[in-house]
């Protein structure tokens, strides 16, 4: 990784412990951090560094397993680690009712090319795979809004999973401050390093915990490759260039702020 030999992890964490401060300093000198643990590295990370810029004692965790969640002793390990305040919230009865109440509704279909689709279920399979991630950051927003002083949620994406749109609109993809999203996976492993936290979730093998298969997997091509042609542009494998450029294209819209047309 030629690409990162200036990249100094301790020195980045100084970095944004200070604008944390500053940010909350200016949005909030008394408000709380929440942040959901899914017991992967970013969010891992991100709770470790609001700690670090706020104390413990104005962190709070929040676990948002959907139904059984297998990997849930990492999440739990998170927030005894960082000895943060947290709550366990199982989304999975929202989830459902979500579902069940879009199911259930009653349509009014005047377009002849919609018949086959008045046929099936309003939800297609992306649509129930975004719904969850969706429920969390409503969950989230809950509990900001009625801790003591108030709170803000963090956004813990990170620049590789934003640059082809590996997240949820309005769901993963939202918050009120994102420390993190200016650093690939790879940064993000160096930081969590330097922070000394539990390499096994630092380096655990990301995945979304719904299709069995890992996040590099489903991309087609793994975060380092990711990173490398994020940082120079160079990547040899010319499919897999047009699958990033292609994603990275598609997947603007999510890091755009929403377009408002401006009267005359």
């Amino acid at each position: 990784m030629d690409y990162l030999q200036n990249f100094d992890a301790a020195k980045e964490i100084d970095n944004i412990v200070a604008w944390i401060k500053d940010w909350f300093e200016k949005s909030g000198p008394k408000a709380n951090a929440v942040v959901g643990i899914s017991g992967g590295k970013d969010s891992t990370i991100v709770a470790a560094l609001l700690v670090k810029a706020l104390g413990r004692e104005r962190v709070f965790g929040v676990l948002m397993p959907d139904g059984e969640q297998k990997d849930i002793e990492d999440s739990k390990k998170v927030v005894e680690v960082l000895g943060i305040d947290n709550a366990i919230v199982n989304i999975h009865p929202a989830v459902q009712g979500m579902y069940d109440a879009i199911d259930t509704s009653e349509l009014t279909i005047n377009s002849m090319d919609r018949a086959d689709w008045m046929a099936g279920s309003l939800l297609s399979k992306d649509a129930r795979i975004n719904t969850p991630p969706r429920i969390r950051m409503t969950t989230l927003y809950a509990i900001a809004a009625s801790l003591p002083n108030g709170g803000r949620v963090a956004n813990t994406c990170n620049k590789s999973e934003d640059y082809v749109g590996y997240s949820t609109k309005y769901g993963d993809a939202a918050g009120d401050f994102s420390p993190c999203s200016d650093y690939t996976v790879t940064e993000m492993r160096m930081i969590g390093d330097e922070l000394g936290l539990p390499t096994e979730l630092i380096h655990k093998t990301p995945s979304d915990g719904l299709s069995g298969m890992s996040d590099e997997d489903k991309l087609g091509f793994t975060y380092d490759e990711l990173d490398r042609y994020i940082y120079t542009g160079v990547l040899e494998d010319e499919e897999k260039r047009k699958k990033i450029d292609r994603m990275h294209e598609l997947n603007l819209h999510k890091l755009r702020v929403i377009p408002m047309y401006k009267k005359n």
